[in-house]
């Protein structure tokens, strides 16, 4: 078991029980899933890009990255369907509460000028989601062998019916939300 789902189990599940007025431990909001997704829009035209940003999506996300394919052609975009424009992964049970740990307590202090994450990713179900404007924030990518800085979304579903419900469990697990 993952150290910050055992403090879930411990602490946070019970205090939200009390805090809503569940009647059952299974009515307590919990973590389902973490979506990373990178979007590489020149990936298109530059296959290299897109094997690099799998390859170091892999080594964020300790998961195989799958990459993306357009679905239908755009010509202004000089796009044809089934060309690659990203990467993404999916992470559940052991491997989102290690992911999550990472990305609280090692990953987003990292980033410079760093004072929260705003509450507007919310999407009125209780899921999160975040951008992350430089992938160099997490501690397996080496610098110098990256040839471009990438951005990646992040998405936390929760099991919870509302963003309170969604905030207080992220905020009880650590996530930094501005006050």
């Amino acid at each position: 078991m993952n150290r910050l789902q055992g403090i879930y189990q411990e602490t946070v599940g019970p205090a939200l029980k009390q805090e809503f007025g569940y009647k059952s431990p299974m009515q307590t909001p919990n973590l389902q899933f973490i979506s990373l997704n990178m979007g590489l829009g020149a990936g298109s035209q530059d296959n290299k890009l897109i094997q690099d940003a799998a390859k170091e999506m892999t080594l964020i996300a300790g998961q195989k990255a799958v990459i993306t394919r357009a679905k239908k052609s755009i010509a202004a975009f000089k796009l044809r369907e089934g060309m690659p424009v990203g990467c993404r992964v999916t992470l559940r049970q052991s491997s989102m509460w290690t992911f999550f740990d990472k990305l609280v307590n090692f990953a987003l202090p990292r980033v410079r000028d760093f004072r929260g994450l705003p509450d507007r990713g919310f999407d009125g179900r209780g899921n999160f989601t975040m951008g992350i404007k430089e992938h160099t924030i997490f501690s397996e990518i080496n610098q110098d062998k990256i040839d471009r800085v990438k951005g990646l979304n992040v998405t936390v579903g929760t099991s919870a019916s509302t963003d309170k419900e969604g905030k207080m469990l992220l905020k009880m697990l650590g996530m930094p939300f501005v006050k």
